[in-house]
Order: structure tokens, then C-alpha cells, then sequence
């Protein structure tokens, strides 16, 4: 069952977006080291990406980097000095001590396997290496080489050396490698990359309100087979709920996305539970549901499906289609709402008219604790838009969340649920 039994009349109560619900988050610092690799020049938009996912960089590189991109390029994109030398900086006499204490988390883009051997025996002999040896901080290594030295015992042994430290290696690509073999060793693309750091900076930088909380997130429409061929459906993007499940990440939730038919990539270090049909996803986010202590559905699920599929695609002109037959499909949001146990659902009203009493009155029929309200039919805040604009609505009071990226909403929402999960039993505890 939902909290609200909990609530109702408890004397310190949260209305959305009360004082002391969104908690201050700075820029993350993230250190960003460069190593001697083909693959470095790809650093720059690795920088780049960093800056626009709204964290602040600083790059420290190797001087067999500097054979591949100078560190101009660095300094012109983040406006600050690049970490050279141990005995030469223009900042700090002890140089790779300030930056690994000013880090949030230390990547390394690309790292070859000279420094990543480096880091597994606890070498020290320049400035990136003597920076990664003086992080306290959380430390992530992308690496990329040629896959006969990617596959080598002793990379490999260096590899789970370094994981078992708690240090995030991400596995190479496979793919055509510049010297020409073919195999693992490639780096991974820069947008896969940016999300990685990010993450893992936001987590280092920002409070952990939702760590070992468990979260499902629904995402994107459902597809209602009519034949093998066709179906109904909507025009959900997805993008609200992969946002949502991003946020939920980022506080340090284990996160489960129950995520429809939909063109995003998966988000990094989220369980994706991929689903076609409105019965599928109503399998899949009980089963998940049952164990969480939030659970937003935020999909589009169609309301119908059709009463007899057929199993071979309908042809016009032999079997023409004047009606398909349906049966409502099952109440994702009420079933959740209802279910055993304690925690915090939300629900999301997607309307085109009357958008608050529709609303309200979901939240009333729904059981559950929080409805996101928002109006699709107003143009650049529609299904498939980057922006979005909702109101945060409880049995305590309401909130207008202004049009902003739906990353923005996405933290707005789940600060929220997390004001409404005060009197939540952390479930890992119990």
C-alpha cells in the first residue's frame, strides 16, 4: 500500500517543493586524465559533454599524450591549467594533491594499458599517476588498446586488480582498432562515456538521499498487437521516464526501468526491463514493485488492447478490418497502489484538457501519493519533446514545476517522492 495512511494529519507533513525538499547540489568536479592513445583526441568531447551535463572539469594528461593532442586544447575548453609536471605547475607546489582533493571523481579517457598496469601496482612516477595514487574519491577508467593487449593475462589480472578496489573500469568495444585488428579494445562512444562520468561524479559530489532504496521507474508507450504487423499504440517518447530513472539513479537508488518500445538508449548503471505490451509491463513492474520503496509510473500504457490478435497479418483484401474488438487492459498504477507493504507510488496524468481536476481526481481514484500533472497537447512540452513543464500534486497541496529540460522535472519529481519517503522503512534494512 501506498504512505498516505501514514500521513494524513502527521504532524510535519510535506507539501511538494516545501522548504528543504530540493537540496543544494553543485557542479560535480570531475578531473579528467588524458593518456597516450589514439583514441585521446576523443577526450576533448568527452570534456565537452562533461561541461554541458552541467559538471566542472579539469584535465591532468601524460606526456605521451601530448603526442597525440596538445594541452592548449584543454586549457581553451575548460579555462584552466593542465596538470603537466609534479615540479613545474603554475597553481600548487603540490599539484596532484590539490587536484585529487578538489575531485570529485578521477576519470581517465582514454587509459592506455601502460597506465592502467600503473594504477594496479600503485606506481606513482608522474603527475596523472601520482594524482590517481592521492584520490580519495571514486576513480573511473575507460580503456582503450589494442585487443591483443586488452585480452593479455596481465591486463586482464590489472583489470581485476583494479575492480575489486572499487575502481570502475568500463570494458572496451569491439570494433575495427586503428592499427587495424579487429576486436575488443575500442573505446566506447563519448556520448555512452559522458553518461558514465557524469553518474558517477554526481553520486560523489551530490547527498544520497535514495541510497540503498530500491526505485522502479515505467517508461514509453506499450504496442497492442491487432496482427504479427501492426498495432496500437501512442506517441510517448520515453524521455520523461528514462529522465526519472536517471534522477533516481543519480541519489543513489538502485533503479529498475519496466521500459517500452522506445529509440533511447538504455541509461547507465540502470537495470532496464524491456516490454512491449500493457500486459508485459504490468507483469514485469508488480514483480519489481513488490521489493521497492518508490515506484514511478511515468509510461503511457494504452488503456485498450485488442480481444483477439491475429496471428498471421490481415490482408486488406480478404480480411478488410471494419472494427477491432478490445478489452481494457489491467490498471498499472492502482494494482501498484494496493499492493502489500509500504512505499511511496507516483503517477503521472498526461491530459489535454482540464488538466488539474483530471488530475486531482487521479489521485483520489489511483490511491496513490503523488500525481505529476502535465498538459501534452501545449506545443514543446508534448510526447517526444526535451522539455517539459508539471505540476506536483498530493492530498497536501500542489506545485507548479515551470517549463525546464526534463532532467530538470525528472530531479523535481523524485525530490519530491524523496520528502514523501521520510517515513518510509529503507526496505534493505528491514
Amino acid at each position: 500500500m501506498t504512505l498516505e495512511a501514514n500521513r494524513q494529519g502527521a504532524p510535519g507533513a510535506t507539501r511538494p517543493g516545501a522548504p528543504g525538499s530540493e537540496q543544494a547540489r553543485r557542479a560535480p568536479h570531475v578531473l579528467l586524465g588524458v593518456t597516450g592513445c589514439i583514441a585521446a583526441y576523443k577526450a576533448a568531447e568527452v570534456v565537452r559533454g562533461l561541461q554541458k551535463a552541467g559538471c566542472e572539469v579539469r584535465v591532468a594528461m601524460t606526456r605521451a599524450a601530448e603526442r597525440f593532442i596538445g594541452p592548449v586544447t584543454f586549457e581553451a575548453l575548460t579555462g584552466q591549467p593542465v596538470l603537466r609536471d609534479l615540479f613545474d605547475d603554475p597553481v600548487s607546489p603540490i599539484p596532484h594533491i590539490e587536484r585529487a582533493e578538489w575531485a570529485d571523481l578521477v576519470a581517465v579517457v582514454p587509459c592506455t594499458a601502460s597506465v592502467m598496469a600503473k594504477a594496479a601496482a600503485g606506481i606513482a612516477d608522474d603527475a596523472l599517476t601520482s594524482t590517481l595514487l592521492a584520490a580519495q574519491g571514486p576513480v573511473l577508467l575507460a580503456p582503450a588498446m589494442n585487443v591483443h593487449m586488452w585480452k593479455n593475462p596481465a591486463t586482464q589480472a590489472n583489470v581485476r586488480t583494479l575492480r575489486s578496489r572499487g575502481v570502475e573500469v568500463v570494458t572496451p568495444d569491439s570494433g575495427r582498432l586503428a592499427c587495424g585488428d579487429v576486436g575488443e579494445g575500442k573505446l566506447p562512444p563519448v556520448e555512452r562515456l559522458v553518461e558514465a562520468i557524469a553518474a558517477a561524479a554526481r553520486r560523489a559530489a551530490w547527498p544520497q538521499p535514495l541510497a540503498g532504496r530500491r526505485v522502479v521507474v515505467t517508461a514509453g508507450p506499450t504496442h497492442e498487437a491487432v496482427d504479427p504487423v501492426r498495432y496500437l499504440a501512442n506517441a510517448s517518447s520515453g524521455k520523461m521516464g528514462v529522465a526519472l530513472a536517471r534522477a533516481a539513479r543519480d541519489l543513489g537508488a538502485a533503479v529498475t526501468l519496466v521500459l517500452g518500445p522506445v529509440a533511447l538508449d538504455a541509461p547507465f548503471g540502470v537495470a532496464v526491463e524491456p516490454v512491449t505490451s500493457a500486459a508485459e509491463m504490468a507483469e514485469r513492474t508488480l514483480a519489481a514493485a513488490a521489493g521497492a520503496d518508490l515506484v514511478v509510473c511515468a509510461a503511457a500504457v494504452a488503456d485498450y488492447t485488442p480481444a483477439a490478435p491475429a496471428d498471421h497479418k490481415l490482408k486488406k483484401a480478404a480480411e478488410h478490418l471494419d472494427a477491432i474488438p478490445v478489452v481494457e487492459t489491467r490498471d498499472i498504477l492502482a494494482a501498484v497502489s494496493a499492493l502489500p507493504g509500504e512505499r511511496v507510488v507516483v503517477g503521472f496524468a498526461a491530459e489535454t484538457d482540464d488538466l488539474l481536476g483530471h488530475a486531482r481526481a487521479k489521485l483520489a481514484s489511483k490511491g496513490c501519493d503523488l500525481v505529476v500533472a502535465n498538459d501534452v497537447s501545449r506545443p514543446g512540452i508534448g510526447f517526444g519533446s526535451d522539455e517539459n513543464a508539471v505540476t506536483l500534486i498530493t492530498a497536501d497541496g500542489e506545485r507548479a514545476v515551470p517549463t525546464a529540460p526534463k532532467d530538470d522535472i525528472a530531479r523535481a519529481v523524485i525530490d519530491a517522492a524523496c520528502d514523501l519517503m521520510t517515513s518510509a522503512p529503507n526496505r534493505s534494512e528491514a
